[in-house]
């Protein structure tokens, strides 16, 4: 296929993450157009940079997600108009790695306790046996992709064992050992933690259900980075108010923004962070680079970097 790219749009709805304009001045020197758009606008463009799906978007060229998620975009209506889907796996390992560091230290540390108590000016220390070191335990990722080896490299150097699930029980860097997504039960048994860095799929919905919750330790915590609906929630709910696990850490959900009336807000022993784990104030300049380097595969006639549709 041959495609003329003469002006990108960026979409407004990336201001959800970082401002349009920042982008826009970050490629400012491309031999091609660049400017902010609304949805009224898109149709004079030839590829359009965004964190969400328009209609509009069908009478492009090409589609670039500054997501690595693309569950939202229409494939099949994207593959019959011949359109090209981009998205931007790959920039998300670190800080998606550091953010479950973070949960994990949080609740290892108690400090989720801390901040609580500090809002309500109540200086109440732990139990003796309340807090712990992560060295010498045991994180299960579901997920042995970009955000999956994120994880695991940035928890390696805390001293947690790292073990992986996915398709095969083929050997992955940074994992001490694979477990074949038929093995799952198995690979979360004996887990300190649990987390998902899954895409949402057909074959990924849901996939964490009442079976999984209930063969994880008591004492095990759970963590989701990747998508809302790879997760029972009702299940999850369910798990952590009857104490058959011991907290979670979500940064996404299958409703989001997360309802106020979910049960989770109030759940002692479960983190809400609001879907913003790849947060950095870099943001704009990754996906900027891998849009740069495409208008470059582009002008000579290269594939697409991370192309999906």
């Amino acid at each position: 296929m041959h495609l003329e790219c003469d002006r990108i749009g960026v979409h407004e709805s990336v201001d959800d993450v970082f401002p349009p304009e920042k982008l826009v001045d970050y490629l400012d020197d491309l031999p091609v157009a660049v400017e902010v758009v609304g949805d009224a606008d898109v149709e004079a463009c030839d590829a359009v940079v965004t964190l969400e799906h328009r209609d509009a978007f069908l009478e492009v060229d090409w589609i670039h997600s500054i997501q690595a998620g693309v569950d939202r975009f229409p494939f099949d209506a994207l593959e019959d108009a011949g359109i090209v889907l981009t998205n931007s796996t790959g920039i998300h390992d670190r800080t998606v790695g550091e953010t479950v560091a973070s949960y994990l230290l949080a609740f290892s540390r108690r400090l989720h306790d801390h901040v609580a108590n500090q809002g309500e000016r109540r200086w109440d220390q732990p139990a003796w046996n309340e807090a712990f070191t992560l060295p010498g335990t045991t994180a299960c990722v579901l997920g042995t992709g970009t955000l999956g080896r994120g994880v695991a490299d940035v928890l390696g150097s805390l001293g947690v064992r790292t073990v992986g699930v996915r398709r095969s029980a083929d050997p992955v860097s940074g994992f001490e050992e694979v477990y074949a997504n038929d093995d799952l039960l198995e690979a979360v048994a004996d887990a300190d933690f649990v987390i998902v860095t899954l895409p949402l799929t057909e074959a990924t919905r849901h996939l964490v259900d009442h079976e999984v919750f209930e063969t994880m330790d008591e004492d095990a915590y759970f963590v989701n980075v990747g998508r809302g609906p790879v997760v029972d929630e009702a299940a999850l709910i369910d798990a952590l108010e009857s104490g058959a696990i011991a907290g979670a850490a979500l940064d996404v959900f299958e409703t989001e923004p997360l309802p106020a009336e979910s049960p989770l807000w109030g759940i002692d022993e479960v983190i809400v962070s609001p879907h913003c784990a790849a947060f950095t104030e870099d943001y704009f300049r990754d996906v900027g680079d891998l849009v740069r380097e495409n208008v470059d595969r582009l002008a000579e006639g290269d594939p697409f970097h991370n192309r999906v549709v």
